[in-house]
């Protein structure tokens, strides 16, 4: 089955990272590896940049707030995971132990809004365990950025424990192990089972996507995990691609999208 159509060399490499490759079906290889490059091409003009130190800035509205200093943290030029690994590098946990869902929630939100290229989101505890726990089992997935009078694709890959990688599927198709993320997101789940709470980051770490549609990304990327009919569309392009209605699928999200 061709991705909208054209033919590309297959790639032999399968995995997007430095890390162990992701065991995936031979007919789901194909599928990411056929998509035409004229109709999933970047955007004119788009080039990726150096990555940069993440900064993270100190909110006035929280007064001595529990998040540790980041500045030492720093993107890397591969496509092994770019944000914070692991929660304790953005939330001193032990400050917010006797603090409620909804009041963790709130600083969290609070934290993240108004920094550029990074954004904070929250899923109830449960929720974000079936997420991790279905994108274990189907990593890939490909979503559609629409633009003025088209669309290119971006692809995803899940990556244990709690991280996914955003690329163009142009790049993976091209060459998996140096296609440069465009986004990241992580599900960090250490308070859902205390608190029933898992708090989600996104980081944009490329000029190739705008803030808002990395946004969107990250929310049609945990819908299309979480909710029950989205996910049959993730498991059947993981496990049943040749089954996969490319056409259909971007009708649909295009009507979401905008």
């Amino acid at each position: 089955m061709m991705l909208l159509g054209g033919t590309v060399l297959l790639s032999k490499r399968l995995a997007m990272s430095s890390a162990a490759p992701i065991r995936i079906h031979t007919h789901t290889s194909r599928l990411l590896s056929s998509a035409s490059i004229d109709s999933t091409r970047r955007p004119p003009g788009i080039r990726f940049v150096k990555p940069h130190d993440v900064h993270h800035r100190r909110p006035s509205t929280i007064s001595s707030p529990p998040f540790v200093t980041t500045s030492s943290l720093q993107i890397r030029s591969n496509f092994s995971y770019a944000g914070p690994r692991k929660l304790q590098d953005i939330l001193k946990t032990e400050l917010i132990e006797g603090k409620t869902k909804s009041e963790i929630q709130d600083l969290w939100l609070t934290y993240h809004e108004g920094k550029e290229k990074i954004h904070g989101l929250s899923l109830d505890g449960a929720k974000a365990k079936t997420v991790l726990s279905r994108a274990a089992q189907c990593p890939f997935f490909i979503h559609p950025v629409f633009r003025d009078e088209g669309h290119f694709m971006i692809v995803s890959q899940f990556q244990a424990p709690n991280h996914f990688l955003l690329a163009f599927l142009e790049d993976y198709q091209m060459d998996p192990s140096r296609a440069q993320p465009l986004l990241t997101v992580s599900v960090f789940d250490d308070l859902a089972d205390s608190k029933d709470l898992a708090l989600v980051r996104c980081d944009i770490i490329n000029q190739g996507i705008e803030e808002d549609e990395g946004y969107k990304l990250c929310q049609c990327l945990l819908g299309d995990y979480s909710d029950e009919d989205d996910f049959r569309l993730v498991h059947l392009f993981n496990k049943k691609p040749d089954a996969f209605n490319v056409d259909e699928y971007l009708k649909e999200r295009e009507k979401s999208w905008k």
